[in-house]
């Protein structure tokens, strides 16, 4: 099963795109917008990994690492807006595994997880997904129908790939134009005509492979992955 990454952090557009981008590559998520939230979530769903803002409301990210801590080995990236020396060695004192300083690079959040994740001796977000005939390589980024010397791969383009992976993670789940646009296209501009656009394609080539109706729209709302 892919990852659990806890993401607490109090500022909705920043919370956002971290969530978007760590889904993107595979992970599962779960927000808090505050600290005593975080510990909460904590307690309850036991993430693999805890993204902690350093100022939060009701306990900031220095309280809820120290308690994490205290709980047990739980990695930890925080999360700052100070970049000074003394915040790194506070973080060091009490057990952090790792920091990012704002503004940051989703994509580099993201890679540090990955990261942290591997040091901690834990699974990733990769592996194989599989719904039906259908079988979607996370790490290698290929996708084929059929099983065995039977199957057949996919000429995927990186966006198609990732609808369908992000798709298969939740099988016969309606999902909205705007869901798969944060999911899979996040911090762009992309209208749902753009994401119509891709699924037209990536069903013609399942089509073409041998798969129909395997992404049928349901109207008025999105599109789903068939089981």
């Amino acid at each position: 099963m892919a990852a659990l990454v806890l993401i607490a952090e109090d500022d909705d557009e920043i919370a956002s795109i971290l969530d978007a981008y760590l889904q993107r590559e595979g992970f599962r998520t779960v927000l808090a917008r505050d600290g005593r939230a975080a510990l909460d979530l904590h307690l309850a769903l036991k993430p693999d990994l805890v993204l902690l803002d350093v100022t939060m409301p009701r306990l900031d990210g220095w309280e809820v690492l120290a308690e994490l801590r205290r709980r047990g080995t739980t990695p930890a990236i925080m999360i700052t807006a100070l970049d000074k020396d003394i915040d790194r060695l506070q973080g060091l004192r009490i057990g952090a595994d790792d920091y990012v300083v704002k503004p940051f690079n989703p994509i580099e959040v993201v890679a540090r997880a990955k990261a942290v994740l591997r040091r901690s001796g834990l699974a990733t977000a990769g592996g194989v997904l599989r719904v039906g005939d259908l079988s979607i390589d996370l790490d290698g980024y290929q996708a084929s129908l059929g099983t065995g010397s039977e199957a057949k791969p996919l000429a995927l383009t990186l966006t198609e790939f990732r609808i369908l992976a992000h798709m298969a993670r939740n099988p016969g789940k309606v999902f909205t134009r705007s869901e798969l646009v944060d999911a899979c296209l996040p911090g762009s501009d992309a209208l749902d005509r753009t994401v119509d656009s891709h699924l037209s394609k990536l069903r013609k080539k399942l089509e073409q492979a041998g798969a129909h109706g395997l992404l049928p729209g349901v109207r008025g709302i999105g599109y789903r992955l068939s089981t």
